[in-house]
C-alpha cells in the first residue's frame, strides 16, 4: 500500500528515517527498502524451502500464471457468498491483486462488484479471468500506478494510472458505456470490507 524497494547504484545520501534495510551487493548494486507506515515485511528463506515458506504456501496462485483459469475460480468459488470483489482481494484465493487492479478488472469483464462469488461460473468466470490477466499485463507495462509514493525499482514512476476506467473517477462517464451519466449518476463509488470500489451501475452486472 505504500513505501518501496529502490535497486540501482549506491545512493550519495545516507539512509533516511525510513529507510529500514540497506544491501550492497558485491558487483556495488544497492537495495534500499523504505517503509514509513511499517506496513511491510522482509524475510530470508533459502530457495528450497520457498514452497512450504508459510507466508506464500497460504497463498493463491499468482494472477498471470496458467493456474489462474476459469476452471480454478469454478472450484474455488463455488458456495462462496462474499462479493467478488472481496474474493478477488483474498490473497488465498488469488495473489497480488490489489484495490485499484480488482476495480478496473470487474469493470473490464463487466461484472458488478456486489455480485456473490459463488455466480461467477462459466463465462462470467472466463471473462473475469481474461480480464485480470489483461489488465495487470497492461499496468506492468506501464510500470504500475503511481499514487503517493509508488515507484518502480528503478525509481521511475507508474503510468498506469493515466489508464484507468473507474478507479477514482466518481461522477464521470465510463469509457465505451453508452449509459447517460445525468440520468445513472456516472460511475458509483461504494465501500466494501473497508476499501473503496469504483464501478459503473448500467454497465456491471
Amino acid at each position: 500500500m505504500s513505501g518501496r524497494i529502490i535497486l540501482g547504484p549506491p545512493e550519495a545520501t545516507p539512509p533516511g528515517p525510513h529507510d529500514h534495510i540497506v544491501v550492497q551487493t558485491d558487483d556495488g548494486t544497492e537495495l534500499r527498502y523504505t517503509d514509513a507506515r511499517r506496513f511491510g515485511m522482509m524475510d530470508l528463506v533459502p530457495a528450497a524451502a520457498l514452497a512450504a515458506y508459510r507466508p506464500l504456501a497460504e497463498m493463491g496462485p499468482e494472477p498471470l500464471e496458467p493456474a489462474f483459469s476459469a476452471a480454478y475460480l469454478d472450484r474455488t468459488l463455488a458456495g462462496r457468498r462474499m462479493p467478488v470483489k472481496a474474493a478477488l482481494l483474498d490473497q488465498k484465493i488469488v495473489a497480488g491483486i490489489g484495490n485499484i487492479y480488482a476495480c478496473e478488472s470487474l469493470f473490464r469483464a463487466r461484472l458488478s462488484p456486489l455480485r456473490l462469488a459463488h455466480t461467477i461460473a462459466g463465462n462470467r468466470a472466463r471473462r473475469l479471468v481474461a480480464a485480470v490477466k489483461a489488465v495487470l499485463a497492461e499496468a506492468i507495462a506501464a510500470g504500475g500506478s503511481s499514487l503517493r509514493d509508488y515507484v518502480q525499482s528503478s525509481g521511475e514512476l507508474g503510468y498506469f494510472q493515466h489508464q484507468w476506467a473507474v478507479y477514482d473517477k466518481t461522477g464521470e462517464p465510463c469509457p465505451g458505456c453508452t449509459c447517460d451519466p445525468v440520468r445513472s449518476g456516472g460511475i458509483a463509488r461504494l465501500v466494501q470490507s473497508g476499501r473503496s470500489t469504483f464501478y459503473c451501475p448500467v454497465r456491471q452486472r
